[in-house]
């Protein structure tokens, strides 16, 4: 059974987990809504800037408090916008948790249709709602507190509140102890940050340092294109011409030309600047004698000794006799002539000196 609260109304939260959505009509041209929670202190503060839980800070250290992304109705002709809360597991110096909502583009005057349901956590989709508070005289407010979850002798219950801001969510935050950095302080024309006096730009970024944003790609920076064009053939060097032929190459290193060496001479032929060796006669031969040497110029002719008759060799065994005068064919049957003897060479002239000059005459 759902409670339709009235504004100041509260009612027990028999669960441990309740989950706050903000609806409203799909409105053409109707400002945006967005819906936060601030965990409060027994003092009415939050304890730090990360008690504040929104949609650029969407979940608390503690991961107890969420808020989740917006969604349309089946039909599309709602948006709602959602938080959860687990109020069983909350620490203890935790005393409220303030809903708020804020608008942005106009005032809540403009927002149709706005109200605030609670759920069980628990339970899933189709069931309905523990409570219901519509909103529906909006103020020329720009921040509200639509209701809060508070502790109440150990147990948690829900009050219906509806309280604007028309200092807007700068106003709200500051109530609650938010520090909010001066409006002159803030850079103006930033397109990235929320608008000038938002409470949330003064809120950490809940994105780890370095972390880019999904989607998000960093280029290289570009290289500058060089304004001078590329050669198509490399440069010749400074002093040389371009048309100037390459050097011939280096002749390669031989052995200077050397004389080849001498050969030896052919078998039977003395060397260079030796007499030739005297020929020998044939196996049975008779020895031949070399001629008497010339005598020296000047020099009377040696006498040749009387040659005696040397008798005639027989020849080597085996061998015929050797013919002293040629035959003729038609000689071939006549009888062999006896040698003819040689004569003896008349004995030579006695040496004498030619005359004398007087001065080899004995005296």
């Amino acid at each position: 059974m759902t409670h339709v609260m009235a504004k100041g109304a509260n009612i027990a939260l028999p669960v441990a987990a309740v989950r706050a959505v903000l609806r409203w009509s799909a409105t053409p041209g109707a400002p945006d809504v967005d819906a936060s929670a601030l965990l409060l202190g027994p003092a009415g503060k939050v304890r730090s800037d990360a008690d504040f839980v929104f949609y650029n800070q969407p979940r608390h250290p503690s991961g107890l408090v969420r808020h989740l992304p917006k969604q349309q109705t089946a039909d599309g002709s709602e948006i709602t916008d959602t938080v959860e809360a687990e109020l069983a597991k909350l620490p203890a110096d935790v005393d409220r948790v303030v809903l708020a909502g804020s608008s942005e583009g106009g005032t809540f005057r403009t927002v149709s249709g706005l109200r605030l349901l609670l759920f069980d956590a628990a339970a899933g989709e189709g069931v309905p709602a523990l409570a219901e508070f519509a909103m529906a005289d909006g103020d020329e407010v720009t921040a509200l507190v639509a209701g809060e979850l508070y502790r109440r002798a150990g147990a948690w219950k829900f009050r219906a509140v509806g309280q604007g801001y028309a200092s807007g969510l700068i106003g709200l935050a500051t109530d609650f102890g938010i520090t909010v950095e001066d409006e002159g302080n803030t850079q103006a024309g930033t397109a990235a940050g929320p608008p000038a006096g938002d409470p949330r730009a003064a809120l950490p970024d809940p994105r780890p340092a370095g972390r880019p944003e999904p989607g998000t790609f960093t280029l290289a920076p570009a290289v500058p294109q060089s304004s001078v064009p590329q050669a198509s053939a490399p440069q010749a060097p400074t002093g040389v011409p371009a048309n100037m032929p390459p050097p011939p190459p280096k002749p390669p290193t031989v052995p200077p030309n050397l004389p080849p060496a001498p050969t030896a001479p052919p078998a039977g032929r003395p060397g260079y600047g030796y007499p030739p060796p005297a020929p020998r006669p044939g196996y049975g031969y008779p020895q031949q004698q070399p001629p008497a040497p010339a005598p020296g110029y000047g020099y009377p002719p040696r006498q040749q000794p009387p040659q005696q008759h040397q008798p005639q060799q027989q020849p080597g065994y085996g061998y015929p006799p050797p013919n002293t005068a040629p035959q003729s064919p038609q000689q071939g049957h006549q009888a062999a002539q006896p040698p003819v003897p040689q004569q003896p060479a008349p004995p030579a002239e006695e040496f004498a000196l030619p005359p004398q000059g007087p001065q080899f005459q004995p005296r």
